[in-house]
């Protein structure tokens, strides 16, 4: 038969549409050629593909060779389709049967030597393998990470030799059995940047005092609302974003799957141990709008989709350039982002928590008893403008950060601080009274479910009017401190939103309101 076709799957965004590969082998000068939109990795397949049939002992056909990748249209990309070009050589040559092949999926590179080399993204290839019913082939390499969707019937191999054998029926390969796993109901942290390392302990417990900023973060956690913390330097900003993730209510399988996708296709890649923990990513402030959101010739997620379904840790705010600050206006609104491109269009999910900090003037210590701020008012005022209205109105939380006492940073004084897993039980109680209510945590409520779900009476509705007007807040703000306030009521098992949860949820959107204050006095 001078004719084989093998299933494959391409990359795009974090999915991963079916490749048809196509092979015909016919009569002419001998040549291999590739159409259907391949780049330039997968034209230099042809080189790898051949090397290692070769190799591997396996007759090369001395004939013109035409390899399609349907559909056209795709653009192809990576060394990801080597081995079912290669497997479709061997089968239109008459080497491998060609009607099992219509049973399974491959996708992985090929070295010179035959060995099978992983590819990126191999996650989102398994699982559309798996909606397909039919079984998936990758690199040893692969394994455990595709091993991670359910249900998928999925095997391993380290050569194209043992693919081949396996196909021929002379030595099957077994089902691949998955390693044991981290279970995704299981709370951790995961801290993907230097600053915050997962092999260190890292519980709420650590923090001493800052009362207020300890229960501002356990609303943000609880509702998956957005936090501002501004403060001097040393006062415990970073030490309290860095403990979110282990606070926050754990993660379901969906959840676990849609994270390690998106790592899957970073250029870092997904590591399976990391399965079923928050993300936590923390850019350094001369990150970049790309790496922020995304980009390139190929679309590759940023920052903010790396931390879907996890923390964005923005420190020293006004230090990121304005115009890099404003691209995750769009996201936190939406959900996502789209990348688009002349020749490509990527759409990823970027449903990440914010907590952002900063000091309250250039020098940081304005307010300080000691008189240290030599900051004057205007320095103080371009200080802040850097960041936004628009910006500033999207994110539902701003607490100060105050320096605490030094007895209270005695070890003795702060023995009996809450843990982290106590906090979180209060946090996963809340947040299951939302997805029993709603059907989603409260940040993501639209206007029509707030106006069900956020009810005021006559008195706490004219409260919150009065309040939107000496404060100039938006209508936005408006929605965002209704959804504060159903956060608060539903973490004291409150069916209705009370005076008092509605003058917290006010109490947090004040910061970006007032006048900096004069570096002598108390901001």
């Amino acid at each position: 038969m001078s004719l084989a076709i093998v299933y494959s799957r391409a990359q795009c965004g974090i999915d991963a549409p079916l490749v048809t590969v196509e092979v015909h082998l016919s009569n002419g000068l001998p040549s291999l050629s590739i159409v259907g939109l391949p780049e330039m990795a997968v034209k230099e397949s042809k080189d790898r593909v051949r090397g290692a049939l070769l190799n591997a002992q396996f007759e090369f056909p001395a004939r013109r060779i035409t390899v399609n990748l349907a559909p056209a249209d795709l653009p192809k990309e990576g060394g990801r389709f080597d081995l079912p070009i290669a497997l479709g050589i061997l089968a239109a040559s008459g080497q491998i049967p060609t009607q099992i092949l219509q049973q399974y999926e491959f996708v992985g590179e090929v070295a010179l030597s035959g060995e099978l080399r992983p590819i990126r993204g191999v996650l989102s290839a398994a699982v559309r393998a798996r909606d397909a019913q039919r079984c998936l082939l990758v690199p040893m390499d692969n394994a455990a990470e595709a091993s991670l969707v359910n249900d998928v019937v999925l095997f391993a191999a380290r050569h194209i030799t043992q693919v081949c054998a396996h196909l021929s029926a002379a030595q099957p390969l077994a089902p691949y059995s998955p390693p044991a796993r981290t279970n995704p109901e299981t709370p951790a942290a995961t801290h993907l940047t230097p600053q915050y390392d997962a092999a260190d302990a890292q519980d709420l417990s650590e923090v001493r005092g800052q009362q207020h900023a300890r229960r501002a973060l356990e609303i943000a956690a609880a509702g998956g609302h957005s936090l501002l913390m501004i403060g001097p330097p040393g006062t415990g900003k970073s030490m309290l974003a860095s403990r979110l993730p282990g606070i926050l209510p754990s993660m379901s399988e969906a959840e676990a799957l849609e994270a390690a996708t998106i790592m899957s296709i970073s250029d870092a890649g997904f590591v399976p141990a990391l399965w079923g923990k928050r993300p936590f990513r923390a850019p350094h402030h001369s990150a970049s709008g790309v790496a922020l959101v995304g980009g390139g010739s190929q679309p590759r997620p940023g920052e903010v989709s790396l931390a879907h379904h996890g923390v964005l840790f923005l420190d020293e705010l006004p230090e990121f350039e304005r115009r890099v600050l404003e691209v995750l206006r769009e996201p936190l609104e939406s959900g996502h982002i789209t990348i688009s491109r002349a020749a490509r269009q990527a759409t990823f999910p970027a449903r990440f928590q914010l907590i952002a900090a900063m000091n309250p003037c250039p020098c940081g210590y304005l307010g300080d008893p000691n008189g240290r701020c030599h900051c004057s008012e205007d320095q103080v005022l371009r200080y802040r403008t850097r960041i936004s209205g628009p910006l500033l109105d999207r994110i539902d939380m701003h607490i100060e950060v105050p320096r605490l006492p030094r007895n209270v940073l005695n070890a003795d004084e702060g023995r009996h601080e809450e843990t982290s897993e106590t906090v979180r039980g209060r946090v996963e109680l809340a947040r299951e009274r939302q997805i029993q209510r709603a059907g989603k945590a409260n940040y993501v409520l639209s206007n029509r479910q707030i106006e069900r779900t956020c009810r005021l009476n006559k008195a706490d509705a004219q409260l919150l009017e009065q309040s939107i007007e000496r404060l100039g807040l938006s209508a936005r703000a408006y929605h965002r401190i209704l959804k504060v306030a159903r956060t608060i009521a539903d973490l004291a098992d409150s069916e209705t939103i009370l005076t008092t949860h509605l003058a917290e949820a006010i109490s947090y959107r004040r910061l970006d309101r007032h006048k900096p204050a004069h570096s002598k006095t108390s901001s």
